[in-house]
């Protein structure tokens, strides 16, 4: 027969993820009055992009299929 028995819990330490919370700045001044943050730039590029490559991609195979039914 096996002993049953129970084995001494570890002491933890706080979660270095429960900390408090860092407070939110909110910008003054010319840059609060921006249409999106400045910061946004490398997201709404990004976003152009693959929308003109969709485009480009779209008439590409439109002309391909275009001058291939003739």
């Amino acid at each position: 027969m096996s002993k049953s028995s129970k084995k001494p819990t570890v002491e933890l330490k706080p979660s270095r993820i429960r900390r408090e919370p860092r407070g939110v700045e909110v910008p003054t001044g010319p840059a609060a009055k921006a249409w999106f943050d400045p910061g946004e730039w490398e997201s709404w590029i990004v976003i152009v992009g693959v929308i003109a490559f969709a485009i480009g991609l779209t008439a590409l195979s439109i002309g391909i299929g275009e001058v291939t039914s003739h």
